[in-house]
């Protein structure tokens, strides 16, 4: 009962964050269509004056969304790591405890042993119902994006190599969430300069392996793109 609850919980977070994924990339999208301010674009031209072309308070409200967005995508993110350790937890503790029984067991007659045995058989196809979290499932829970692309530059190798606006940074050659990612994001570019690393992103809820090569070109940097960290 415990572990049908625990599955019903997740998946229905599952579910929310799916919705939350949506309700980003839309934002996104909007904010970095061609002309837009971006998700962290200036919002005054050269002279200092407020940018004539964009709808100010809009945008302002669009990125205080998109903050909030985020911070309760993390939060569902984090209960539904919580859910699968529980998960995992309840189908590891049942063995545990068949094993000790069998242990003090040892020795005993036939008809015991073949009590323990049946024991042991039964319990253990139960220890979770049949639609428990999947490796696939428990793969989906832990890929947290750590940044978003809001800028690509035209013929750069992150163009080139499929990069899009909106994409969401899972992976990026060895780095991942945590802490020091804008030093970490551009030591793996100076490490695998010339070299192809495997990038996923999330793009519209799905995860998408690219294969990039950071590169000199006529442009700054060795990507052409600007990372915005979440």
């Amino acid at each position: 009962m415990v572990g049908t609850n625990l599955k019903a919980e997740a998946m229905a977070l599952m579910n929310k964050r799916t919705e939350l994924e949506a309700q980003m990339n839309a934002i996104i999208e909007r904010l970095c269509q061609p002309g837009g301010p971006g998700i962290s674009g200036n919002l005054v031209d050269s002279e200092g004056f407020p940018r004539s072309d964009i709808d100010i308070p809009a945008v302002r409200a669009e990125r205080q969304r998109l903050a909030e967005l985020r911070s309760d995508y993390k939060d569902i993110t984090e209960k539904i790591n919580e859910n699968i350790q529980l998960l995992h937890s309840a189908r590891l503790a049942p063995r545990s405890s068949l094993n000790k029984d069998l242990d003090n067991n040892e020795g005993a007659n036939n008809q015991d042993s073949s009590t323990a045995s049946a024991a042991v058989s039964a319990p253990s196809r139960n220890v979770l119902p049949r639609d428990t979290l999947t490796a696939m499932d428990v793969d989906a829970t832990v890929s947290l994006p750590f940044a978003v692309v809001d800028e690509i530059a035209e013929a750069s190798p992150a163009a080139e190599d499929g990069l899009q606006l909106g994409d969401r940074i899972v992976k990026f050659g060895n780095v991942e969430a945590g802490d020091n990612l804008l030093p970490r994001l551009a030591s793996e570019a100076q490490t695998n300069h010339g070299c192809p690393i495997l990038v996923i992103v999330m793009r519209q809820g799905a995860l998408i392996n690219l294969t990039m090569t950071p590169r000199t070109w006529q442009g700054r940097g060795l990507l052409g793109c600007h990372f915005q960290m979440l």
